[in-house]
């Protein structure tokens, strides 16, 4: 899988493939999508469906190299461009996964996402992506979400953790774990084109989450099933936790 620019598209009439709104002009923007390896391909493949779709929207794929990408599941994208050879983003999407607790510790990742946040209208931290944007020391001060099971950790970053599914905080938009990403790209493309695109993309995508169960939280899910979920998972947490706290003394001494 790779990024496509469909600014061309733009200008083409009619529908552009199966389940696309309508074309019309939209100013033209450039999103850049982190991959880094072992991410959650859902937290880069949801919002990318919606953002892609936008008439006038360029999405790249950015990696450290133009090798395939492997994600935790064993899916390899492709990307369409280097950290070195990306174009400034007007919206910086950072997906997130196992692979963000090493990239917080990565001198080269953190620059470039520094770099390109600095200069972006628009940054989404999808799941514990968040926890990149906090490690390169964007989120001090503001409001921001992650995955249930990793937000708190936001607070080694000097950020506020919101158990939000969306939280907007002046430029930076954060959501829950995984699924929220289609959400929170859904609610840009509301803000920067109107309700009418975002609407359209939604029915298109057939975007109506009914799920089998309920308990999607752990706040909707029988205790059992969130006690199973944290003891699966207590060991990442674990490693997670040593590496938060050696991004954030790093950060402090920055």
């Amino acid at each position: 899988m790779s990024g496509h620019p469909n600014a061309a598209a733009a200008s083409a009439p009619g529908p552009a493939g199966e389940g696309a709104p309508g074309r019309q002009a939209a100013a033209p923007r450039q999103v850049n999508v982190v991959l880094v390896p072992d991410m959650v391909q859902l937290d880069m493949t949801g919002p990318f469906e919606v953002l892609a779709r936008v008439p006038g929207w360029s999405v790249s794929l950015v990696a450290a190299t133009m090798e395939p990408v492997r994600t935790d599941r064993g899916l390899r994208i492709v990307p369409d461009v280097t950290r070195e050879g990306a174009a400034p983003a007007d919206l910086l999407v950072v997906p997130g996964g196992a692979g963000v607790d090493v990239a917080m510790l990565d001198p080269a990742w953190l620059a470039f996402v520094r770099r390109q946040a600095n200069s972006a209208a628009h940054v989404f931290g999808i799941c514990t992506g968040s926890l990149l944007l906090g490690a390169a020391g964007l989120l001090r001060g503001r409001r921001a979400g992650g995955h249930w099971q990793a937000r708190d950790l936001l607070a080694r970053f000097g950020a506020t953790p919101s158990d939000d599914r969306l939280t907007v905080d002046g430029k930076f938009y954060t959501s829950g774990g995984v699924t929220s990403g289609i959400d929170l790209a859904l609610r840009v493309v509301a803000d920067l084109e109107g309700e009418t695109v975002a609407r359209k993309i939604q029915l298109a995508i057939e975007y109506d989450p009914q799920p089998p169960f309920a308990g999607g939280t752990p706040a909707t899910s029988p205790p059992a099933i969130v006690q199973a979920v944290l003891a699966d998972s207590r060991r990442r947490r674990a490693e997670r936790e040593g590496r938060v706290a050696e991004a954030a003394e790093r950060l402090g001494r920055t």
